[in-house]
């Protein structure tokens, strides 16, 4: 089955920038949708910002518009997370999926949409 491996998290000062990296095992055109979840110490996972691969519409967590732009090469077989204007609310455990499986009829935050995880990719944010 697919493989997502992320890479690129780490430290950085606030209004700084990152860039994940997803790698996929599948080109990431033959998904439905891929995106980022995050998830801090003692909250829920939460969705960060979406693409639906085949047309490259994206969706985009209200707290993140305008900082983080999602965007994928699949002939790199690649997501990535370009993160902007960081701030220490971003600081949390990055997650990236993926829907392999089938168009649910949306591409968005709905965690049973994504049957692919990665590991995740540590993100921290100094105040």
């Amino acid at each position: 089955q697919v493989q997502l491996v992320e890479s690129g998290g780490g430290s950085a000062q606030a209004g700084g920038s990152l860039r994940l990296s997803c790698e996929a095992s599948a080109y990431t055109y033959s998904s439905y949708c891929m995106g980022w979840f995050r998830q801090a110490p003692g909250k829920e996972r939460e969705g960060v910002a979406f693409i639906y691969t085949k047309t490259g519409n994206t969706h985009y967590a209200d707290s993140v518009k305008g900082r983080f732009t999602i965007s994928q090469v699949n002939a790199k077989k690649t997501l990535y997370l370009q993160m902007n204007s960081l701030k220490p609310e971003d600081t949390a455990m990055y997650y990236c999926a993926a829907n392999f499986d089938g168009w649910t009829g949306t591409c968005e935050a709905v965690l049973a949409d994504f049957g692919y995880w990665g590991q995740g990719t540590q993100v921290t944010v100094a105040s």
